[in-house]
């Protein structure tokens, strides 16, 4: 019998992404890997600061993902900075699509992770917050902050 709640190991976080956008829709895609970048990412080796995703007829791809040379690969090691295919769903594939063409969403990788053996990527329709909104969210944190103290 399989179960149904495969252990999940966070590799990559980006907690940035949460600040600067709104985050309206979110999605889990599995990733296009070669063996060199699973066992890089495995060890912590990739950086999603300035990875977005481009949806085209061809389905989604994953732009600016830095996954860093695998030292053991030697001459077999993949290109750090290459696009990499997401595997979603058409239904999935089609409401990204829709979204970006509404104009000012965009979609924006979260996190890496493992889940079970797989390698996954949890993605975000979003828009980007204007600099009034970054101050309101300061200002909440602190409050809470505030009251978590005074307890």
């Amino acid at each position: 019998m399989k179960s149904d709640t495969a252990p999940v190991r966070l590799l990559i976080d980006q907690r940035r992404a949460r600040f600067e956008y709104h985050l309206h829709e979110v999605f889990e895609a599995g990733i296009a890997l070669l063996g060199s970048e699973v066992k890089s990412l495995r060890a912590g080796n990739a950086n999603l600061a300035e990875a977005w995703v481009s949806v085209d007829d061809t389905g989604a791809w994953l732009h600016g993902c830095h996954i860093a040379p695998y030292t053991e690969a030697n001459r077999l090691n993949h290109e750090p900075l290459r696009k990499r295919r997401l595997l979603l769903h058409r239904h999935e594939i089609v409401k990204l699509r829709r979204g970006i063409g509404q104009g000012g969403l965009t979609v924006i990788p979260l996190k890496l992770y493992l889940k079970g053996s797989k390698i996954k990527v949890e993605i975000a329709l979003a828009k980007g917050k204007k600099l009034r909104d970054k101050r309101e969210t300061v200002k909440e944190r602190d409050a809470l902050r505030e009251i978590a103290r005074s307890r």
